[in-house]
């Protein structure tokens, strides 16, 4: 069985990969590796920050590493919160902060500038290199207050195109087979196919 070690201390994301990326591979993540020092992210794009941490982690670790960076972009903010989606609210954000800082700001917009999508960038690296990265994002709009108890981040506010409920709504089965996430693992798992 093939080792993938997925650059992330974030349990939900780490078992959204496992659950799209399917059997054959030992899934870990940065919570196995406690002793290793958090890589900054200071690029001002997605695939910035996942190459600076899917190479870092790739230079102390063995084998294969795969790092995602992801976020919310809404037109009526000029793509924000992009990069910044975690931390939207300050760097001790939460999820609920984010959202009530996203809500303040879409306040005085209508509903036709409410649109978005979540935008994932994936990278796979070893011993200290790109070796390539993949894509993906599911269009939707911004409803003007939360709905459902699934998901995390921003689900609770964001419909994708094609439905009426919220990503927390739709539940995992759903939200895994059309996601921004889910788009680009398709990608990962068809070059990682080729590769064994």
């Amino acid at each position: 069985m093939q080792k993938l070690l997925v650059a992330t201390g974030n349990a939900h994301k780490t078992e959204e990969i496992c659950a799209l990326l399917g059997d054959g591979y030992e899934v870990c993540d940065l919570k196995s590796y406690p002793h290793l020092p958090a890589v900054e992210e200071t690029g001002t794009t997605f695939l910035e920050n996942a190459t600076l941490k899917a190479v870092e982690i790739s230079r102390q670790v063995p084998g294969l590493v795969l790092s995602d960076d992801s976020g919310l972009e809404v037109d009526a903010l000029g793509g924000a919160p992009g990069v910044y989606s975690a931390r939207y609210a300050g760097e001790d954000g939460d999820d609920q902060r984010n959202n009530e800082k996203l809500l303040r700001e879409l306040a005085h917009s209508s509903e036709l500038e409410r649109g978005g999508r979540f935008r994932c960038v994936m990278v796979l690296a070893e011993n200290g290199e790109r070796l390539a990265h993949f894509d993906g994002a599911v269009e939707g709009h911004i409803m003007s207050g939360g709905q459902g108890n699934g998901g995390f981040g921003y689900d609770p506010l964001f419909v994708p195109v094609g439905y009426q409920q919220s990503f927390a709504e739709l539940g995992e089965e759903i939200k895994n087979t059309l996601s921004h996430r889910a788009r680009a693992m398709e990608k990962v798992s068809a070059w990682l196919a080729q590769r064994s």
